[in-house]
Formats: C-alpha cells, sequence, structure tokens
C-alpha cells in the first residue's frame, strides 16, 4: 500500500515533498519524449543510400514541377481556328473575274485587228495585235480592279496569261470550267496553313483525268495553285486564353510534410535530390525547435497541474493528486513508447493498440473527473512528440483524434467502480470510439478490401477493450496502491479471524455481538442510498474496540447476574469511563494503521450527543452540572456513513434493551430518535437529505424489527410435523 510510505515521505520532505514530485516529473517525461523529437546533422548526396525513410520537414511548393505540369497542360491545349466560310465563293469569283477579263482583252484584240484590216491600204501587210499587248491590256484592267483582291492577279506569272490567250475560246472555256470545279470543290473543305500543299497536290492529281491538253492541263495548274488558299486561321487569340486557362487549372505540385522522399534502403536519385535542395534538407543543421516545444509543454502541464490543485485545501489531498496523476502519466507516456516501437511504414496504425481510455478513466474513477480530462489532453500532446516523425500525415491525424476521443469517453463514466456501471462501460469506453475510429476510417478513404483497413480497426477496437480490462482488472490493485479503505484492505479487516475481531470476541463477546447487529443494520441502510457498504460494515466491526480497554464497564459484556460497576461510580467517572472508549478506540485503529474512514466513523458514531443516563444522576447531586460535560467529544459525522452508523448504534442497543419490543415500539423508537439527532443537529455536517434519511429509517426499522420481533405461534406446526414424519416413514416402508 503506497498511500503509508507515501504520507511518510510527505511529513519527511514537508514542503520540499511537491517540488520534489513535479522536478522527477519533468525529468522523467523530457527523458521519455526527447528521443522522439531529437533530430541529427544529415548531408544527403545523389546515388547515397537512404538509411531511413526520408520524410518532408515542412509544406512547400514543387515549383519546378508545377511549371512542367503547366507547360504540358498548355501544350496540350487544341488550337482554336476559325473558318472563313467566305473564302470559297471569294476565290471562286476571282478566278471567274480573271476569264472575263482575258474573254473582254481578246474581244478587244479581235475588234483592234479587224479595224487595223479595214484601214489598210493596198498591199500593205498589218500586224494584228501581239501577244505582248494582250497582256499589256490585260494588266491595265487589273488597275481597275480593288486593291485587296489585286495581290490575286499580280500573283499569276506571263506564262499563264500567254497560254490562256493562246487557247482558243473553247479551250479557254474548257480551262476556267475546270479550274472553278476543282478550286469549289477543295475550298469547300477546312484548309489551314499546314495542309494546303497536301490539298493543292490532291486537286493536280485530278487534272490529268480531266482530258485536256498539256497547255490546258498547265493553265488548270496555275489557277488551280493561285485560288486554292488558306480558308481556317489560327485564332491566336483565343488559343493563347485556352492555354492560360490550361496552365491556371494546373494545382501546384505540393510536398507536404511528413511526406516519404526517399524510402529506407532505396537510391536518392536527382528528383530526390531536387525536392531536398527545395526543403533544404540536403545539408541540414539539428532544430532546436522541436525539443523547446516539447519542454514548454512539459511546464505548461505541471502548471496546469498546480493551478488544478491548488483548489483542495487539504494539503495532503493535493500532494496526493499530484503524485499519483505524475505517475500516472508517466507511466501513460512509456507504455505510448513502447507501442510507437512496432510502428513501421507496412503497420502504421498499431500505436491504435494502446488503451488510450485508461488513465484518464482511472484517474476519474479514484480522483476527480477533471484530472482525468487534463491526462486525456496531455496525453494527446504528447502523441504529437512521441509520433514526431509522422508529423503531416494521415495516420497522426487519425491516433490522435482516436486517442483523445477515446480519453474523453472514459472521463464520461460515473464515479463508482466501474464492474458496477455494466453495459454502460461497454458503451463508453468501447463502442463509441470504436464507431469513431470507423469513421477516421472511412474519412480516410480507405479500402475495405484491403487487409491493412481491419488492421487498423482490429487495433483500435483492440486498444478500447484493453483500456476496459485493464480498469476492472487492476481496480482494487489500484486502490490498494492509493488509497487505505482498498477492497483487499476492506475484506483482510472484515476476516473474523483478524487479530482485533479475536480480541474483541474474547474480551468482550457482548460488544463483539452488538458490532456485528450494528454492521448489518449499517451496510444495509448504506446500499439503499448509494454508499460504501463494505467500508461501512468493516468499520461498525471496530467502531466500539475502544471499549477493550474497560470491558466490564459496559452492560453489553456483563456476566448474567452481575451488578453493574458503575452503581459503585461517581457520574463523572461513569462518563470517562464511556467517553473513554470513543478516544481509546480510535487511538487503538491508528496505531493499527486502520483505514482512514474506519477511524473517522470510530470518532464520530456518537457525534456530541448528550450521555443523558449519567447526566441526570450527576443533576441529581448537583444542579450546577451543564449538558455540555456530558457530551461526548465529537465531533458530529463528517459522511453519510458515519451517520447511519451513528443511528444504527444508539438504535441497537437501544432496542436489545426494551422489554417485549413490538415493531409499533420499535418503529416509535427510530423516528423519535432520528428526529431528535436532526434537531440536536447532529446530521447537519453529514450531507444526508431528507430523502436519504427516510430511506435510512424504513431500513433501520425493517432490520430492527426482523431481528428483534415476537415470535408467533402457530398451532398447527406440531401436527403438520406429525404428518410429514408419518409420511416419511411410509416412503421407507
Amino acid at each position: 500500500m503506497i498511500i503509508q510510505p507515501l504520507r511518510k515521505l510527505q511529513e519527511k520532505l514537508g514542503k520540499f515533498f511537491v517540488p520534489l514530485v513535479l522536478l522527477v516529473f519533468f525529468l522523467l517525461m523530457t527523458g521519455l519524449l526527447i528521443s522522439s523529437v531529437q533530430q541529427r546533422t544529415v548531408d544527403y548526396k545523389e546515388g547515397q543510400v537512404a538509411e531511413e525513410s526520408i520524410r518532408a520537414n515542412k509544406t512547400i511548393e514543387n515549383t519546378s514541377a508545377t511549371e512542367q505540369k503547366r507547360k504540358l497542360a498548355a501544350e496540350a491545349v487544341v488550337p482554336e481556328y476559325t473558318y472563313q466560310e467566305d473564302a470559297a465563293q471569294k476565290q471562286h469569283n476571282l478566278v471567274e473575274h480573271l476569264f472575263r477579263l482575258i474573254d473582254k482583252v481578246k474581244q478587244e484584240s479581235d475588234a483592234e485587228n479587224q479595224k487595223r484590216q479595214a484601214n489598210k491600204k493596198d498591199n500593205e501587210e498589218v500586224a494584228n495585235v501581239s501577244l505582248d499587248e494582250q497582256i499589256a491590256m490585260l494588266k491595265k484592267e487589273f488597275e481597275n480592279i480593288d486593291s485587296d483582291d489585286l495581290s490575286f492577279y499580280q500573283r499569276i506569272n506571263n506564262t499563264f496569261f500567254e497560254t490562256a490567250f493562246a487557247l482558243s475560246q473553247e479551250q479557254l472555256t474548257q480551262v476556267k470550267d475546270e479550274s472553278l470545279s476543282l478550286i469549289d470543290e477543295q475550298m469547300a473543305n477546312q484548309i489551314r496553313q499546314s495542309n494546303l500543299a497536301e490539298i493543292r497536290k490532291a486537286a493536280e492529281d485530278k487534272i490529268q483525268f480531266r482530258g485536256l491538253s498539256d497547255a490546258q492541263a498547265q493553265a488548270v495548274r496555275t489557277m488551280v495553285n493561285q485560288g486554292i488558299v488558306v480558308n481556317t486561321y489560327l485564332n491566336e487569340r483565343r488559343t493563347e486564353e485556352l492555354q492560360q486557362a490550361a496552365r491556371d487549372a494546373v494545382q501546384p505540385v505540393m510536398i507536404y510534410q511528413g511526406e516519404v522522399i526517399v524510402r529506407e534502403g532505396s537510391q536518392i536519385d536527382a528528383n530526390a535530390i531536387e525536392k531536398l535542395n527545395l526543403l533544404g534538407m540536403t545539408s541540414q543543421n539539428t532544430s532546436l525547435f522541436p525539443l523547446f516545444a516539447m519542454i514548454f509543454s512539459i511546464i505548461l502541464q505541471i502548471l496546469v497541474l498546480l493551478y488544478f490543485v491548488k483548489t483542495f485545501e487539504d494539503q495532503t489531498q493535493r500532494q496526493n493528486y499530484l503524485t499519483f496523476y505524475a505517475i500516472s502519466m508517466i507511466l501513460s507516456v512509456l507504455v505510448m513508447k513502447f507501442f510507437q516501437i512496432f510502428q513501421t511504414e507496412l503497420m502504421p496504425y498499431v500505436p491504435l493498440f494502446y488503451p488510450a481510455a485508461f488513465v484518464p478513466l482511472v484517474l476519474s474513477l479514484f480522483l476527480t473527473r477533471r484530472l482525468g480530462i487534463l491526462a486525456a489532453l496531455f496525453q494527446v500532446v504528447a502523441t504529437i512528440f512521441i509520433f514526431y516523425h509522422s508529423i503531416g500525415t494521415n495516420v497522426l491525424t487519425v491516433i490522435l483524434v482516436s486517442y483523445l476521443f477515446s480519453s474523453l469517453m472514459g472521463t464520461i463514466m460515473l464515479h463508482k467502480r466501474i464492474v458496477d456501471q455494466g453495459v454502460k462501460s461497454v458503451v463508453w469506453v468501447v463502442i463509441f470510439p470504436f464507431l469513431m475510429n470507423l469513421i477516421l476510417v472511412i474519412f480516410q478513404g480507405m479500402n475495405f478490401s484491403n487487409g491493412q483497413t481491419w488492421v487498423t480497426l482490429a487495433c483500435s477496437l483492440a486498444g478500447s477493450i484493453l483500456s476496459l480490462l485493464l480498469t476492472i482488472g487492476l481496480h482494487q490493485y489500484i486502490e490498494l496502491l492509493i488509497t487505505d479503505d482498498s477492497v483487499i484492505i476492506l475484506n483482510e479487516l472484515s476476516n473474523p479471524n483478524h487479530p482485533l475481531l479475536k480480541q474483541l470476541l474474547e474480551e468482550a463477546p457482548g460488544t463483539y455481538h452488538h458490532s456485528m447487529m450494528v454492521a448489518n443494520l449499517s451496510a444495509n441502510a448504506v446500499a439503499e442510498i448509494g454508499g460504501y457498504s463494505l467500508l461501512t460494515r468493516v468499520a461498525c466491526y471496530y467502531h466500539d474496540i475502544g471499549k477493550l480497554k474497560h470491558a466490564n464497564f459496559f452492560v453489553e459484556n456483563l456476566p448474567a447476574g452481575a451488578e453493574n460497576p458503575h452503581n459503585f461510580l461517581l457520574p463523572e467517572d461513569s462518563k470517562q469511563i464511556i467517553f473513554g472508549h470513543v478516544i481509546d478506540g480510535a487511538q487503538l485503529l491508528e496505531e493499527k494503521h486502520m483505514p482512514q474512514m474506519v477511524i473517522d466513523i470510530c470518532r464520530q458514531h456518537h457525534g456530541t450527543t448528550l450521555m443523558k443516563f449519567f447526566y441526570v444522576k450527576a443533576k441529581e447531586r448537583n444542579s450546577e452540572v451543564t449538558e455540555e460535560e456530558f457530551r461526548y467529544p465529537g465531533p458530529i459525522p463528517q459522511s453519510k456513513e458515519a451517520a447511519v452508523v451513528s443511528i444504527a448504534d444508539s438504535c441497537e442497543a437501544a432496542v436489545r434493551a426494551m422489554d417485549s419490543p413490538t415493531n409499533e415500539k420499535i418503529k416509535e423508537f427510530v423516528s423519535n430518535l432520528i428526529t431528535g439527532r436532526i434537531l440536536d443537529g447532529q446530521l447537519d455536517d453529514s450531507g444526508l437529505t431528507l430523502k436519504e434519511i427516510r430511506i435510512i429509517e424504513k431500513s433501520l426499522i425493517n432490520g430492527l424489527c426482523s431481528t428483534f420481533h415476537s415470535r408467533i405461534k402457530y398451532p398447527k406446526m406440531k401436527s403438520e410435523a406429525e404428518k410429514m414424519k408419518e409420511e416419511q416413514e411410509r416412503r421407507e416402508d
């Protein structure tokens, strides 16, 4: 039992006890966490084999990868083209207009030739309009053409014009028709600069099948090359807008904190070096910031803890709370570190097996719920440093949320033994945390056909079950460590073979029997109001242990026919002997290191009630005697259990002394006694409510009536017994 050595240590160290506990807590917590946040100097080079997985130390944009991705996105954009539907008609009109001009020039040439022939003199030779003149006349016509279309005609070489003027009208018409046909056919398609030559070549290939002469074919070829032009143009502005939109749509390539850059055993390539350079990790010095953060978090925990325990007035309670919290958190972190050792990249969720709810649950059950909440919060803070190398990954998020939720669920449990809460404990500690872990798995998008998902769920379920089983299995042993009234100790004290009880039975048998009766009455009543029944029973066994000193001066221990020794004493002397059994009993229990609650009930079971019998006798002798002189030293009951024992003790003794107690007499006496105790202020500090007092009264009346009631005679019992005996004899025959 740690509580006794702890008290001795507290007394020995005095005001230095708390600083010592906090210093040890700080040093142990720092020692456990420092290895997780400790960093070392690294110098990564290309071609080097990674001794361990290298993770990104921060979240940053990979600018080169982002730019490359944007460039590819822009190149993947299909260029936007604009199709000019009127281009075909325009080319058709230009070609057709050209042939009209040629026809016009030919007609004018013919007219000029006729005119020259008409005006010639006899035997005079007149030259016809030459080919050069015809070409000159044609180009003269070009001067009237719109400047936008003039370039079309200027690109036609003189060879075509010479051929056109050399052809007959019929042949020229055929050239025109074939040219327009081929141009219209090809211009109906979308022609870009990239496929212009291909389309012209296709049109030229068809000329040979048109039945034209070489001169005609050459003329048509010239028209096809001039007439077929680009009618679909690149929309540079629109294309640029689309490319820019494609660039903007590309999300930045990020390197996230915790992301694996190079896996353990893999070679560091140029791509990895580029990322490490970007992260500033190729030549990285040790950073002290994680270490400082860890130390400050421990200091913060100490400050919060000190501020919390400051609310307790009892210094011993403050010291006990600080000590138990420190021990619990150190053990918690130690177990957490143990599970962190088995965490690998293939099994990242093994830490979910950690019983996160155990420490907060234990602190809530044995100390106070607020201390359990503090433990739940600072457990999560410790988790951040223990799993420091997982920062930035989804694994850490799952672990943190799982630990926090499980821990807080543990603090919601009622402040009583976990086994007494039945199904509720399973719901709070196991089912709800498991459902939260299931939600986290769904949120992470894990595949339920993947074995790792089921391992994750199994670890989380096992961790919750382990928290519950540890709390149930270790409950009585934890009680043994931190309290002096654990179940194990109380069971040992309730053993009839305990030396004090054996001594009480041998030296004061009446008191022993009285104590057993009061124990039954008190334990039943306390159980009905939800108090500590076992502790009450044990306290009753020892509440009158002080009567061992003067056993024969208490009426229940007198042999039959013996005269009461108080008849030979003054009332003041009798008072001292009776008062002494309370003081001597408490002193004896302290010497035997009994639970404090047992000692308190021994000291408080008479409160400051008046010893009426001896007060009246003293008053008869001396009228100046006051009630205060004949009141027990107290204090009055300070707990519900002590109040119940006080009432049950007086009731049992009084009813035992009654002549022919009946149910009505017992009921009236108990009711009057309780009313008198209330009026006398004996229950003021007990914390009992009126409802609980009525429950106690009813329980005591039932218990006393069942023990001291008058027996009822049943006339038929003898005849029925004889009848049963006869039936038994017949069966044997």
